[in-house]
């Protein structure tokens, strides 16, 4: 099995080389990258989570999907940043109240940051992700619900 810094080698690699496609395919783990595309694509069928993580990240995001509304998810693959330094204070954190249009964390992609934003206006309820964690596109990044919501 992969871990997360592996993957993220192999993509850092990739960036840095000629190829215009890579194709990567283990026991459970498939990973495909382009250079044709705007989004690389990264597939997992039955993989476990390879990082120890609080148990709401562990669940699978089909899981988490049918479960919550009002969630923020990557509009594509790229390492998933809670701020915009590497020291520096989240953009949100749970509890924080936030307006639709807000900058709530940035996604690396192919070395360019992009801004990801708020579609909802509430209270930040849970994130799903850890600071510096591959993700894929559309991976629940964080929960919005209601002010009045417990």
């Amino acid at each position: 099995m992969m871990t997360i810094k592996e993957i993220q080698s192999i993509i850092k690699d990739f960036e840095s080389s000629s190829l215009m496609t890579l194709e990567l395919e283990m026991e459970d783990f498939k990973l495909k990258l382009s250079k044709n595309k705007t989004n690389e694509i990264i597939e997992k069928e039955d993989v476990k989570p390879v990082t120890q993580q609080p148990k709401e990240v562990e669940t699978p995001t089909k899981n988490i999907q049918t479960n919550l509304q009002n969630t923020i998810k990557s509009p594509l693959v790229g390492t998933f940043y809670a701020s915009s330094t590497p020291h520096g204070k989240p953009f949100v954190e749970v509890g924080q109240h936030v307006k639709k249009g807000q900058v709530v964390c940035i996604i690396e992609a192919m070395k360019i940051m992009n801004e990801i934003t708020s579609p909802y206006t509430g209270i930040i309820k849970e994130v799903f992700v850890r600071n510096g964690e591959v993700v894929g596109f559309d991976h629940i990044l964080m929960r919005v619900g209601e002010d009045h919501e417990k």
